[in-house]
């Protein structure tokens, strides 16, 4: 499949052959890194050497300056070739004149060799001179030369200024479909770029009958930007050449193709990259395609499809039988994928080589590539949980609910739950849960942490009471470490007898069997965690807390399974029991990070602990109340996983207790966020990016497909792999697959800047996900969280605005920038249209 990707890619082409001289090339000297505009000129060795390869393949050229490179004529002579011989003329008088004056005497001296004389190129078309001026230039120099004498023009010039004939010797045209987007066709009958030359060097002698018609440039660029229907390609320029080449031949028309050697500095004369490839021959003096048999866009693919199969390979082998679990037809879709990313990152890596890159374009790339492999890495990431979620013909780690043991089997239970400024009557619910347990063992400690309202937390104290004895409340003002300093002082006040801490949040409600069914795992010592999902209640009416519920059951339906397989789960810190023993001989809740629940789950894998994760909804609590506390949620969870893979870095990277599958699992699990970070670092550059593109042009040009293709489709790949697996893991129809599609969106900014400040920063403070609304009424206050997200839309907006107004659609790289802008736009529109919907919803419940 790889070999036919390439080889469908490299179709060998086969457009006329062509035997036989060329009539004329016009030919610019300049070697690959000289630039005019920098006063770099070449050497007469150079240019003897240019002029040599030249004479190979035809007796006639074409100049443009008399002052630049003077020697070409004395050269061009000793190497007997004729020269149509050009004066440069524009907008300064005193230059004009000094090239006039140059062009009369070489065109004396060297009668033998200048056979035509070419006054200006474009002058009109450019609007440098006036009509009446060239007509004066043109009358001088025909009276100072024997020569023919004529100015190069494009054709609908000579249409508009007929007179302009009566002053010249032989009319010079210039076709170039290519400019006026149309395309070619292998087919020499259907060629439209070849037919539309021909048509108007038909118009033209029709108008000019008594005229000699000289063609003085035609041709086709290799590379660049598409123009409308005409795509850049070696391909395309070898089939437009060698038909114009046949065709010129039957109709004895005189023609000089453009050009001989590709010339990089024109990059910045306003014709954009395609400037730059126009020869015949590349700038390092090699031919780009033959002029006889097929024809092939990359001659070098051979070798570059057997780098990316070489590359591929052992992966392949090695995950074809270290899963060999898998049904064939995931091992089939993952090696499948891993070829793919190879063949991206081979060529990635060549495709830079077909251009002549400034260095801007080298910096870009040097900054882009790393994110490139990051964006491959994370598909190849995602990939393999989609393989092993669908694919996978039974989980090797699975465990459900056990049969009750007896009252005198049942490990002691301390169930910590711990509070902050939470509303009593919600916390009330919860404990009405627990009073409600099918358990003999248990005590319920609250632990109040930092409320300073004596209004709120003072009828939980008395509720506790009223309970009984083994609800037992404690009050702790002021108390340091967030959650896990409470969760530490309530490991200090467990009774003794307790042999498994269970926590959950203050808005749970539990089902009465949640201990009965699931202690029993403990009777492994190897067991340390015995986790169940976190899930939602009272949300079914309320459209907000619906999506938000949606899309947290994603995660536990399809991320825990895939970590479980691995042992490498991610405990969180509600519906959680842990092996008292274990949970104190680590070290307790780490007070360092904001996520001491995950950590701790790490901690008790490095030190060979297993962890059980049961797929059965146990208890359910409340979805964040509005979108400000649903974006604090993530930002704090996100925060908290870069604390810990700083803290525990050398786990992740060293041999050690840890597995290979829990390292991959806590080194990647959170690459998709990463993803996030990357995305608004590119969405900033891109914004950066774009507005220089349409304010300065001149530097800015429009990025490779290089850096667009991979991008365009990791964002499919990303949206199909999320969908497909909702609807085969996760119960709930399409309407709520898409909407935990919006509200997954949404929180990607979010998430951006708490793995960025999670990197970056050593700590911030812990926000309590609110479970009540905080905002105002009015439609204002809807959009307050997310200010920076509906900045960021506007300024995309604005971007694709821009690149719509100075690009259009002209160019196949700027409708897939402006593709690319709008689905960077998605996640920013989403938490907007999220904000919203919190904010319509309201406090609507199930």
């Amino acid at each position: 499949m790889n070999l036919g990707l390439w080889w469908w890619g490299n179709r060998p082409h086969g457009p006329d052959d062509w035997r036989g001289p060329i009539n004329g090339f016009s030919v610019s000297f300049f070697q690959r890194y000289q630039n005019p505009l920098k006063q770099d000129f070449p050497s007469d060795e150079q240019i003897d050497s240019d002029l040599k390869l030249l004479r190979k393949y035809t007796g006639h050229i074409r100049t443009y300056s008399t002052q630049e490179n003077p020697q070409v004529y004395r050269l061009a002579h000793q190497d007997g070739l004729k020269v149509m011989a050009g004066a440069n003329i524009d907008t300064r008088r005193g230059n004009n004149e000094r090239e006039i004056d140059q062009l009369i005497a070489l065109a004396n001296r060297y009668p033998d060799t200048i056979d035509k004389v070419i006054v200006g190129n474009e002058v009109l078309f450019r609007g440098d001179q006036t009509l009446d001026q060239m007509i004066r230039y043109l009358d001088r120099v025909r009276a100072h030369v024997r020569q023919p004498v004529s100015i190069a023009e494009p054709d609908y010039i000579w249409i508009k200024y007929p007179e302009l004939a009566q002053h010249v010797d032989f009319i010079t045209i210039h076709l170039f479909p290519f400019w006026n987007g149309i395309g070619t066709s292998v087919d020499p009958d259907r060629d439209n770029a070849l037919n539309a030359a021909l048509g108007a060097y038909d118009n033209i002698q029709r108008m000019y009958p008594t005229k000699h018609i000289v063609v003085g440039e035609i041709g086709w660029p290799s590379n660049g930007d598409r123009q409308k229907y005409a795509l850049p390609s070696v391909s395309n320029e070898a089939i437009f050449i060698r038909h114009w080449l046949n065709a010129a031949q039957a109709r004895h028309i005189d023609y000089y193709l453009l050009e001989a050697f590709d010339q990089p500095w024109k990059e910045a004369l306003g014709e954009g990259r395609t400037g730059a490839y126009w020869g015949i021959f590349n700038a390092d003096r090699q031919p780009k395609f033959p002029f006889t048999g097929p024809v092939v866009e990359d001659t070098s693919w051979p070798a570059k499809a057997l780098a990316a199969s070489l590359l591929a390979l052992l992966p392949m082998i090695w995950f074809g039988r270290r899963f060999s679990r898998f049904k064939l037809m995931g091992r089939f879709f993952f090696a499948a994928l891993i070829q793919l990313a190879c063949g991206l990152v081979v060529w990635s890596a060549t495709l830079p080589f077909n251009f002549y890159l400034s260095w801007v374009d080298w910096t870009m790339l040097t900054l882009l590539f790393p994110a490139q492999i990051a964006i491959l890495a994370i598909l190849l990431i995602n990939g393999f949980e989609f393989t092993e979620v669908l694919w996978q013909k039974d989980w090797i780690r699975s465990a459900g609910m056990l049969r009750p043991d007896p009252p005198e089997k049942q490990p002691f239970v301390s169930i910590h739950l711990a509070c902050y400024n939470e509303p009593p009557e919600m916390v009330q619910v919860t404990l009405d849960s627990l009073a409600a347990l099918d358990y003999d063992n248990f005590e319920v400690l609250v632990i109040d942490n930092n409320t300073k309202n004596p209004d709120v937390w003072k009828p939980v104290q008395a509720y506790c009471e009223k309970l009984g004895p083994r609800f037992r409340f404690f009050h702790l003002e002021p108390w340091p470490g967030f959650k896990a300093g409470a969760l530490n002082f309530g490991l200090k006040e467990t009774d003794p007898r307790a042999d498994v801490v269970a926590v959950i949040d203050a808005d749970y409600e539990v089902r009465h069997d949640w201990l009965s069914t699931l202690t029993g795992h403990f009777h492994d010592p190897k067991v340390a965690v015995v986790q169940c999902p976190q899930a939602h209640r009272d949300f079914e009416h309320n459209r907000f807390r619906r999506m938000t519920a949606w899309e947290f059951d994603g995660f536990f339906r399809i991320g825990m399974h895939h970590r479980n397989e691995r042992n490498a789960i991610i405990q969180h810190g509600t519906m959680t029991m842990v092996r008292r023993s274990a949970l104190e001989g680590t070290g307790g809740w780490s007070e360092w990070t904001i996520c001491e629940d995950a950590e701790l789950g790490l901690r008790l894998m490095h030190a060979g602990y297993e962890l059980v994760y049961v797929d059965e909804l146990m208890g359910k609590g409340l979805t964040p109340a509005d979108f400000k506390a649903y974006k604090s949620q993530r930002y704090r969870w996100a925060f908290g996983a870069m604390q810990i893979l700083k803290g525990r870095w050398s786990w992740m990277v060293k041999k050690g207790p840890l597995s290979a599958g829990q390292r991959f699992h806590f080194l990647t699990g959170w690459f998709s966020w990463f993803a996030d970070a990357l995305h608004l670092i590119f969405t900033l550059m891109a914004l950066f990016w774009t507005a220089g593109m349409v304010a300065f042009p001149q530097y800015f040009s429009l990025p490779m497909q290089l850096f667009l293709i991979p991008v365009i489709g990791f964002f499919f790949a990303k949206a199909i792999f999320g969908i497909v697996l909702y609807r085969a893991r996760v119960p709930c129809g399409w309407y709520d697959t898409l909407m935990a599609s919006l509200a997954s969106m949404s929180l990607s900014h979010a998430i951006a800047r708490g793995i960025l400040h999670g990197l970056t920063r050593e700590k911030t403070s812990f926000v309590v996900t609110a479970k009540s609304r905080r905002l105002g009424e009015s439609g204002f206050a809807a959009f307050a969280p997310v200010r920076e997200e509906l900045l960021m839309a506007i300024a995309l907006v604005g971007c694709i605005v821009g690149m719509a107004l100075s690009y259009g659609t002209r160019y196949i790289e700027g409708t897939l920038w402006m593709f690319i802008l709008g689905a960077q736009s998605i996640p920013y529109f989403s938490a907007v249209i999220g904000a919203w919907i919190a904010h319509k919803a309201g406090d609507k419940a199930g």
